[in-house]
């Protein structure tokens, strides 16, 4: 078995004028990038985790297409939410609807002897994007991480965090996030959120206290899934 991930993947399908053409050409068609790496190299019994801004719809009608799509491609999907996902809402509903995808809210899943994990983070104190008005809302997402590690499978054989805000930068490794992930054994952490022209991946793959940080960003993986451990 394969683990893969791949976040950001912006679909809309059912909402007009939010083409991601304008961020630039390497946008173009993207989705049809994604699903031609996907199905290349994915197979199903592998594990795909999608952390975070899935779909630009605002409810979840607009989403609807978007997961359907999503739903198609083979693996286990495990999706956790993102700072644009507004269509997420009822948790149940939404495993009900798509009993093909694993929603992960501050809690569990385990797939194959591998337990995940998932929350959607804050940006870190300090960062250009906090300020004093996020103070509540980071101390909320740290606690609803340490709920999401309190589900971990302790017999899992393998462990992983999903985040959409990154957990770390480079000039700042031990935050909060990364002290819970450590105190449970955390194996592997992904996260998305970042798009930039130029990346430079020594700011984002990183090797912490034995625990591995990988983004997964869809531009940053050049909207092809990658392989992130083999079990």
């Amino acid at each position: 078995m394969k683990i893969f991930g791949i976040s950001d993947l912006h679909l809309s399908f059912s909402v007009a004028n939010k083409s991601m053409d304008v961020f630039g050409s390497h946008w173009s068609d993207h989705w049809q990038k994604i699903a031609s790496s996907w199905r290349e190299s994915v197979a199903p019994d592998d594990i795909v985790l999608v952390s975070g801004d899935i779909s630009w719809g605002l409810r979840p009608d607009e989403a609807k297409q978007d997961l359907l799509w999503l739903s198609e491609l083979p693996g286990h999907i495990v999706l956790t939410r993102g700072n644009h996902d507004y269509w997420w809402q009822s948790i149940g509903k939404m495993r009900q609807a798509y009993p093909r995808l694993y929603f992960v809210q501050n809690d569990a899943v385990t797939i194959q002897g591998v337990s995940i994990c998932g929350t959607r983070g804050w940006p870190l104190p300090g960062s250009e994007e906090f300020d004093d008005r996020d103070q509540k809302i980071y101390e909320r997402e740290l606690a609803r991480l340490r709920l999401a590690v309190q589900a971990l499978d302790s017999s899992a054989a393998y462990r992983i965090a999903m985040f959409h805000y990154p957990p770390l930068f480079y000039n700042q490794l031990d935050t909060e996030f990364t002290a819970i992930l450590e105190e449970n054994h955390i194996d592997l952490c992904v996260y998305g959120h970042i798009h930039q022209k130029c990346f430079e991946p020594q700011r984002f793959d990183l090797e912490h206290n034995q625990i591995r940080y990988r983004l997964i960003s869809a531009d940053y993986l050049n909207f092809a899934p990658k392989l992130l451990k083999i079990i």
